[in-house]
């Protein structure tokens, strides 16, 4: 190999195979195939498809990704049983090109309990296997299951006679995350320099993120010396999680001298599309403190972060958010952030420093933040134009909610009765649901037609009685505003946060009519 062909790290993705293990439901084959597509989009260079022996459906989907990759390479898994081996060639036999990844354990704990033979026995299967994918492809991936905790010298023993089989990568899984970064890149430090024909085959890992050292085994082990690294997008995977798409990939971007050149083909602009597609169609949440994903992975609320982000972004960013697919990094105003972070923000909504007092305003503004813990630019500009007293002035009150939903021919009904101003009105109608029901009743009496672009519902409380917490963010004239409702009940807790948005609105109704109202002053006040 060349020079770069030895600093190229191979991404292996198994998120398909691994990260659907997690799952509470399976993904079906058009969730798998949208997946994929956008794998091959991320420059990723091995799809791990599915495990086709295990199920008729894991089976279609592994053919159909396959069919329709054409620039990744398919692969999918297999037990060293034949069967399995016949099953992963026959889901991939019309692609142009394949691979067959077969594996058996290697610990002692695993073949004394588990497969329940000798190491002489385990390491035949793995050469009859190995050479039966052979037959088929070129392509042959063996993994020595639980390699972290396997004795050294079993390890190197089967890692040679794998070679010798035919196997042109070779895996070393840390499958359940036993081991700490210096143990593990020693193991492959220790293959490297002890099997005799290591350099015929690419070695790989996969490491599981138990104690949370799933990137940092990872790493490692490429400083010593592997070149392909197994992930999951969002580090999804069985128990904590398989070592993160995202973390290695932009480790080796943003530290590339010191991992001595290596580079991946994955493309960062692409990253946040991919982990917000497998989020949403895997139904599980980015957690928000994720590395790279989260969504406070660019979000600064210390005044200090605040001040040294605004005057240089890298005093507190490696990595800019625009880099990585997001389209910019988020600062929120709360009781912590500084003067500079509100004056900077009333500038960006078009206020120069002679239209305001800061002391004044920034004295307000943490008054204001002690209640509500996020303040939003909306909330910012009321500041400029309302007294203390009209600072949270509320026009629209739930009052009263009713609800009619069921089962099948049921249509979802609601009524809802509000305070507006000083009068009560009622309304009533129906929707796709009970809460559409009642946001469709809401929109009506309030006159106010926002758009729902984001409903997260969450518990802040345990038990049966449990409160609902729902966060809406709805889209109005071009901007977005947030609301919150809290209630044992989640239809209320529903109301309550799109009536708190409405408010927002409106507030900010009021502000835009005194803007108008000050401006034209000031052009008669010029033309006179």
């Amino acid at each position: 190999m060349s020079d770069i062909d030895k600093n190229r790290v191979i991404i292996f993705d198994t998120t398909l195979r691994d990260g659907e293990q997690a799952l509470q439901q399976s993904l079906n084959e058009k969730q798998k195939l949208q997946i994929a597509l956008m794998l091959e989009q991320l420059g990723v260079d091995v799809i791990e498809a599915g495990f086709p022996i295990s199920s008729p459906g894991d089976f279609n989907a592994v053919r159909l990704i396959g069919e329709n990759l054409t620039r990744t390479i398919p692969c999918g898994l297999s037990r060293c049983v034949d069967k399995d081996i016949d099953a992963v060639y026959e889901a991939l036999k019309n692609c142009a090109r394949f691979r067959i990844h077969t594996f058996i354990a290697t610990s002692d704990i695993h073949v004394q309990d588990k497969l329940r033979k000798s190491f002489d026995d385990i390491v035949a299967m793995a050469v009859n296997s190995v050479k039966r994918a052979r037959n088929y492809t070129d392509d042959v991936e063996f993994s020595c299951e639980d390699a972290g905790r396997t004795p050294i010298d079993h390890l190197c023993r089967m890692v040679e006679a794998a070679i010798n089989a035919g196997a042109t990568t070779v895996n070393i899984p840390d499958t359940v995350g036993y081991t700490i970064p210096s143990e593990f890149g020693g193991i492959i430090n220790t293959l490297m320099n002890r099997v005799p024909n290591i350099d015929k085959a690419v070695i790989s890992v996969h490491c599981h993120n138990d104690l949370g050292m799933a990137t940092g085994n990872s790493l490692v082990a490429l400083q010593n010396g592997a070149r392909q690294v197994e992930v999951c997008v969002n580090g999804l995977g069985e128990r904590a999680g398989n070592t993160s798409l995202e973390e290695v990939a932009m480790a080796l971007h943003v530290r590339k001298e010191y991992f001595g050149g290596l580079y991946t083909n994955i493309v960062p602009t692409n990253i946040a599309r991919a982990s917000q597609m497998v989020a949403g169609i895997c139904n599980e949440k980015v957690p928000p403190h994720k590395a790279i994903v989260g969504s406070n992975a660019f979000a600064h609320s210390s005044g200090i972060h605040q001040d040294g982000v605004l005057k240089n972004r890298s005093t507190y960013e490696i990595i800019t958010p625009e880099s990585v697919g997001f389209k910019d990094n988020n600062l929120h105003m709360t009781a912590r952030s500084g003067r500079h972070m509100i004056k900077s923000r009333l500038n960006a909504l078009g206020y120069s420093d002679d239209t305001f007092n800061l002391d004044e305003v920034y004295k307000r503004f943490l008054e204001l933040a002690d209640k509500k813990g996020q303040v939003f630019d909306y909330d910012l500009e009321a500041l400029l134009f309302f007294t203390h007293d009209m600072e949270e002035k509320t026009q629209f009150e739930l009052d009263n909610l009713n609800v009619i939903c069921g089962g099948k021919g049921v249509i979802p009904t609601a009524s809802v009765r509000m305070k507006i101003g000083d009068q009560v009105y009622t309304e009533s109608g129906t929707g796709d649901g009970p809460v559409d029901a009642v946001f469709n009743c809401i929109t009506r009496l309030t006159k106010i037609d926002c758009k729902l672009v984001d409903y997260n519902i969450s518990a802040t409380t345990e038990g049966m009685n449990a409160q609902g917490q729902v966060d809406v963010d709805v889209m109005y004239h071009n901007r977005k505003y947030h609301g919150k409702g809290l209630s044992t009940d989640v239809i209320e807790s529903s109301a309550l946060a799109l009536i708190h948005a409405c408010n927002s609105i409106y507030r900010t109704q009021i502000v835009e009519d005194k803007k108008a109202e000050e401006q034209a002053n000031h052009q008669v006040h010029m033309s006179v």
